[in-house]
């Protein structure tokens, strides 16, 4: 086993380790087993100060924990760093043995804020050398998995043979499992940590030519070979003979794959076959989409029968995933087809129109396979429920897809039925399906039994509602544990339930005990500034998981945490775990508190926990600026021990080592070109991030070229318009990889109008590129440009954009679903350009019996919502309609309702007033500005006249 050449520089002797075999394994279990209590006893002795006692809680536990490894991980969280490492005698095995014991975030730092330092403390190996423990058995007994964790310091000083044996040992114990790598959050399957980079990269470093047989031998350490590597070391007959090894290699960098995949296709490899794609195993991520759209159909869908490339297809860039769903796509004809061979990693990625069945009849176990999008998901969901009698066989991913045009297709009584087996499968719906689904289930009277429904529907629902269920404390037991996101921040609604909430539990004043802050749950969120102080830490439990506070609470947070009356103490005592925990209320910390953690700390939680975080890189480069080196006089060149190095540029932590100055100085003569799009992940503060768009504005003068572009990532926000114009964006796929990191309107404009200008066409990739967040950048004359075929296979919503854009759109939509008109899914594909559509065709809507939702309805155009007769807005609405009422004083309701006879508008039964009284005469038709016009008002003027009046008039005619 392999432990760090370290303890030299320390005053002492360590260990000069060397990786080895197990060889005497039988011999190290027994001596594990025969190391005797007095052992603890005398290496307790050796590090403390005192003699060891059974009173001293931190040798208690540990002397305890030998025996249950259940309270190691307790024993883990509170003992200080000197002291985790004595577990170094075969407990870690012993717990990692125990199954579901929730342990690797204890692990990984264990290892690196311990093990190492234990390593290097030269009294310690006196101690094991003492009862007799020589150097040889020390490695010999550490276990197998803690290869997953090892330094590059590590492997140091190894042999070419104790090189390649080592990394055979890793690629065997070390699979890119998330539960054996001490990971617990979901994380990428091919991430690496720093140091595992750094390890492979150090193995790579003992040889300098790459034969087939070493890069065998290397397996996944070959992660660590260099760019430089690639291209000189490596023959073109020896990469190719090597692919089906490189192939099994997980967590390529995107510049590493790329680089190999362009090495052989350059040197002339091949693929006409599926089983030639298939063999590139994980460096199918090398190719680009250009090369991939050149490639036959047939040759893709060859290679997603086998399973091994199907697994590599989960890692693959969105870009990537995208252009093989449109290949694969684009050669079949059918819907069942294509959901029957889209491995479930592309299903996502097929556009939602060509998910739409018509007369074809879907395979329910088919789709249930597949994960689907909410919006894919409504387009097959009335086919599914007419064809599926029970609803408890239809999946998750199906279920999410309901819509409230299925009403037409499921009687209400069955919608109670549905809505329980949601409940059963944990279903997430959106506002306007769970608006309509409440509205379904309580058709005929609340059901009395509301907690076999789902949590969210009660947001719908008062207390008075839940009567028949329970009390209006156990009703906001519910709601706190609810989606609360599905209703909009601030809103009247989640006002009113907060409200209702503190009613219900009687606080006296603003304090918020641990048992009422159980029972609001997710509405803690709500509360104001005030609460949050008088609470102390009673709520920081709910508040770490709200994603985002308003100013007052922020400033309560901060008073509270910075009090140190809290279960996690004063900052000043915290840890990388201490930290964890609170990730969520880490943007809210400012530099008054975040100056009190100490910064091994803030450096130890940056390196084992942050990328498992919720945080952004923006707000991960705040913790970074505590860390960066104080500001010293400037000075010529690199600072000593400061060069930039292939095992820097691997570091996650790079941005910690460098102040602005200093990297600006170290990057002379540094090549980044090979790492870019890596170090680009790495949490930058803002002086830096400019630091490097200097960079590379020396290094490329003339515009930066093609394949820099697509790895720019936080660097877009330094862009100038004279950049842009110097850029040749050659494809969609460049256009989607500028915009991913959501520039601002000024710049995103200016990206999209180089792209336009260059000649390229806004097909389907272009247009998802742009997507709703940027579509209203466009102007009449790109808009014109749009294939409506382009726009089938595109997901956009124009609806906040200009009527114009609008109109445009609307007119393209139309056509590019036309002959789907007929079938259920049209409304659902039309939906979010209603708003550019003309009186008649929502005229010829209104029978569909569509279900619009409110929101939609007022945001139509002005002119056709007022052509509109009260029976078609019925023929519209459906369930919503309702909801009306709510508007009948708001614009456009108002002027609509003011135009209808109110015997007409009485017919709805929802109770408007307002309308043309009896007996009326409304003589002059209102008049409307067109739809491209930017005022909208009201211009008719409208003369009634009281029939006694008439009749006054009429009368004094005759007699004269």
């Amino acid at each position: 086993m392999a432990a760090a050449k370290r303890g030299s520089g320390r005053g002492g002797r360590g260990c000069h380790t060397v990786v080895k075999g197990r060889g005497k394994s039988s011999d190290v279990s027994a001596w594990l087993q025969d190391l005797k209590d007095d052992f603890l006893i005398s290496l307790y002795s050796c590090l403390a100060s005192e003699p060891a006692s059974a009173m001293d809680p931190e040798y208690s536990i540990l002397f305890f924990s030998k025996y249950d490894a259940k309270k190691l991980v307790a024993a883990l969280t509170v003992f200080s760093q000197r002291w985790n490492m004595i577990f170094i005698n075969g407990l870690w095995e012993k717990m990692l043995q125990v199954p579901n014991i929730d342990s690797p975030p204890i692990l990984s730092q264990w290892v690196h804020e311990g093990l190492q330092p234990f390593l290097a403390e030269p009294k310690v190996f006196g101690c094991l050398h003492a009862k007799g423990v020589s150097c040889e058995t020390f490695q010999e007994i550490l276990p197998d998995r803690f290869l997953c964790y090892l330094s590059p310091l590590a492997v140091g000083n190894l042999s070419r043979d104790d090189a390649l044996s080592l990394a055979q040992r890793i690629s065997k114990n070390c699979p890119l499992n998330l539960t054996r790598r001490g990971i617990t959050r979901e994380r990428a399957p091919s991430s690496l940590t720093a140091e595992e980079l750094q390890v492979a990269s150090a193995l790579v470093g003992k040889f300098e030519r790459f034969p087939p047989a070493i890069l065998r031998a290397l397996g996944q350490a070959a992660v660590g070979l260099s760019i430089a590597d690639i291209e000189n070391s490596i023959s073109d007959e020896d990469l190719e003979a090597s692919i089906p090894a490189l192939g099994k290699v997980r967590g390529w960098r995107a510049e590493q794959s790329s680089a190999i995949i362009n090495k052989l296709l350059s040197s002339g490899y091949q693929i006409p076959d599926g089983q030639s794609l298939a063999k590139l195993g994980s460096l199918v991520a090398g190719l680009n989409s250009s090369t991939l759209r050149r490639l036959p159909p047939e040759v893709i869908l060859e290679a997603i029968k086998f399973p091994e490339f199907v697994q590599q297809l989960v890692t693959l860039p969105s870009a990537l995933k995208r252009t093989f769903a449109e290949k694969i796509s684009s050669s079949v004809d059918h819907p069942a087809d294509l959901v029957k061979y889209i491995p479930d990693a592309l299903a996502s990625y097929i556009p939602k129109s060509l998910l739409v069945f018509g007369e074809e009849k879907p395979n329910i176990q088919d789709l249930n396979s597949k994960t689907w999008t909410r919006e894919q998901a409504a387009m097959f969901f009335s086919d599914v429920i007419k064809a599926e009698p029970d609803f408890s066989r239809l999946s998750q991913s199906v279920l999410q897809g309901f819509t409230c045009a299925a009403a037409n297709e499921v009687g209400a009584e069955r919608f109670q039925e549905l809505a329980k087996v949601m409940k059963k499968k944990n279903v997430k719906l959106g506002e306007d399906q769970l608006n309509c689904l409440v509205k379904l289930v309580t058709l005929h009277g609340i059901p009395k039994d509301l907690d076999n429904y789902p949590k969210d529907l009660l947001l719908f629902l008062s207390p008075s509602d839940y009567a028949a269920t329970g009390s209006c404390v156990q009703y906001f037991a519910k709601v706190g544990k609810a989606n609360l996101d599905v209703l909009q921040r601030e809103s009247s609604q989640r006002k009113e339930l907060l409200s209702e909430a503190l009613t219900c539990l009687k606080m006296p004043g603003t304090e918020v005990n641990e048992q009422n802050a159980e029972i609001l749950g997710h509405l803690i969120c709500d509360l104001g500034g005030e609460y949050i102080k008088s609470s102390g830490g009673n709520l920081l439990k709910q508040l770490i998981q709200c994603g985002s506070f308003l100013p007052d609470q922020e400033e309560a947070i901060r008073s509270v945490i910075s009090s140190g009356n809290t279960t996690f103490g004063p900052p000043v005592e915290w840890s990388a775990f201490t930290l964890d925990e609170l990730s969520g209320l880490i943007p809210v910390l400012d530099h008054s508190i975040l100056q009190k953690i100490p910064k091994n700390a803030l450096t130890l939680w940056l390196k084992n926990f942050a990328h498992d975080s919720p945080l952004t890189r923006e707000q991960l480069a705040t913790i970074v600026k505590e860390l960066q080196p104080t500001r010293r006089k400037r000075a010529d060149g690199c600072p000593p021990g400061k060069e930039i190095t292939e095992d820097v540029l691997n570091d996650s932590l790079m941005p910690t080592y460098y102040t602005p100055e200093e990297l600006r100085a170290c990057l002379k003569n540094v090549s980044l070109e090979n790492n870019l799009s890596e170090i680009l992940t790495y949490p930058f503060s803002i002086p830096q991030l400019a630091v490097l768009k200097e960079y590379l504005d020396e290094r490329y003068p003339d515009g930066y070229p093609d394949r820099l572009l697509s790895q720019l990532g936080p660097l877009v926000d330094f862009i100038t318009p004279e950049d842009i114009s110097k850029w040749k964006i050659t494809s969609a796929d460049t256009l989607a990889a500028l915009l991913a990191d959501q520039p601002p309107d000024n710049q995103a404009s200016a990206i999209i109008k180089r792209y336009v200008d260059l000649g390229n066409a806004l097909n389907a990739t272009a247009l998802n590129a742009i997507g709703t967040r940027y579509l209203c950048l466009l102007n009449a004359t790109e808009l014109k440009k749009i294939d409506p075929n382009s726009l089938k296979l595109a997901s956009l919503n124009p609806s906040a954009c200009s009527q114009v854009t609008k109109d445009i759109l609307y007119a393209k939509a139309k056509e590019a679903f036309s002959h789907q008109r007929n079938v259920t899914a049209y409304y659902e594909l039309i939906v979010p350009y209603l708003g550019g559509a003309p009186g008649a065709d929502l005229k010829a809507l209104s029978k569909k019996n569509v279900n619009m939702n409110i929101s939609t309805f007022v945001n139509l155009r002005r002119d056709s919502l007022m052509s509109l007769t009260p029976s078609e807005v019925r023929g519209l609405l459906g369930v919503y309609l309702p909801q009306l009422k709510q508007w009948q004083n708001r614009s456009p309701i108002r002027e609509w309702i003011e135009m209808q006879k109110q015997s007409e508008l009485d017919k709805l039964h929802i109770g408007l007033t307002g309308g043309i009284p009896e007996g009326y005469i409304n003589l002059v038709t209102p008049k409307f500005p067109s739809s491209s016009s930017a005022s909208l008002g009201t211009v008719a003027m409208a003369l009634h006249l009281l029939p006694a009046l008439l009749l006054s008039f009429l009368m004094m005619s005759v007699l004269q």
